[in-house]
C-alpha cells in the first residue's frame, strides 16, 4: 500500500516513514510543504495521506478540500498539534476519515492507517481470506492448508493488495503505483517476477490455484476464476 506523508518537520517526517516502511504492507512518500503535498495528493494514486494542518505554501485543510472537491475519496488521516474539538470538528467537515494529535504513539498511528486503508477496501476485518488462503494483516503471516509463513516485504505487499482485491482483475500498471513509490516505473520489469514467487509460495503442489494470469489485463487473486 502506498501511503503519502505531508509534514513540514523535516525529523518528524522521517520518522514518519521509517516507521510506517516498518511494516511490511507500507511504502512511503514524502513531502514538505503545503503546494507539494496537494499536487500529489491530486495526482497520484494513494492508498492513505497523513496530513499535517500547519504547512508552508497551502494549508492542510486547504489541501483537504481540494481532494475532496476532486471527488477522490483517498482516506485521509489529519495529523496536527491544533487538536482542540473546533478543529477536529472543521477537518472532519473538511471530509478528513481520521485524526492524530500530537504527539503520538506510533503504534497507534500505524493501527489508524492500518484501519483506513482496510476500511477503504471494504474489509474491515483484518484477517483477508480467500478460499484456504488468510492473510493476517495485524501480524503480517500468511498461511494456506494449515501451514503459515512469512513472505518477504514486496511479496507479501502485493499478495495483500491482490488479497483486498480479491475476485477483481488488478492490472500491472496498478499494482506498480501501490507498491512502489513516485518512482514505481523504473520497478515496471518485476511484477512478473514477484507473481512467480508468489505463485511457487501460495500455489505450488495446491489442487486450486488462486493466483490467475489474464493476459493483457494484469492479475487476479480467486478460488474459483474461470476468464469472467
Amino acid at each position: 500500500m502506498r501511503i503519502l506523508v505531508v509534514e513540514d518537520e523535516v525529523r518528524l517526517a522521517e520518522n514518519l516513514k521509517a516507521g510506517i516502511e516498518s511494516l511490511p504492507s507500507f511504502v512511503v512518500d514524502v513531502c514538505h510543504d503545503g503546494e507539494d503535498g496537494q499536487h500529489l495528493a491530486l495526482t497520484e494514486k494513494y492508498d492513505a495521506v497523513v496530513l499535517d494542518l500547519m504547512l508552508p505554501k497551502v494549508d492542510g485543510l486547504s489541501i483537504l478540500r481540494a481532494v475532496r472537491s476532486a471527488g477522490k475519496t483517498t482516506p485521509i488521516l489529519i495529523l496536527t498539534a491544533k487538536n482542540t474539538t473546533e478543529d477536529v470538528i472543521r477537518g472532519l467537515d473538511f471530509g478528513s476519515d481520521d485524526y492524530l494529535g500530537k504527539p503520538f504513539e506510533m503504534g497507534e498511528l500505524l493501527a489508524r492507517i492500518k484501519a483506513l486503508v482496510r476500511r477503504s477496501f471494504q474489509s474491515p476485518d483484518p484477517l483477508v481470506r480467500v478460499a484456504d488462503l488468510t492473510i493476517d494483516t495485524r501480524s503480517h503471516l500468511v498461511s494456506r492448508a494449515e501451514k503459515s509463513f512469512s513472505l518477504p516485504a514486496l511479496e507479501y505487499r502485493l499478495l495483500e493488495y491482490l488479497g483486498m482485491r480479491a475476485g477483481h482483475i488488478v492490472s500491472k500498471e496498478e499494482l506498480l503505483e501501490h507498491l512502489y513509490d513516485y518512482n514505481w516505473e523504473k520497478f515496471s520489469n518485476v511484477i512478473e517476477v514477484y507473481v512467480s514467487k508468489l505463485r511457487a509460495r501460495i500455489d505450488r503442489g495446491q489442487p486450486v490455484q488462486l493466483i490467475h494470469t489474464v493476459r493483457g489485463q494484469g492479475y487476479v487473486l480467486s478460488d474459483s476464476w474461470g476468464g469472467k
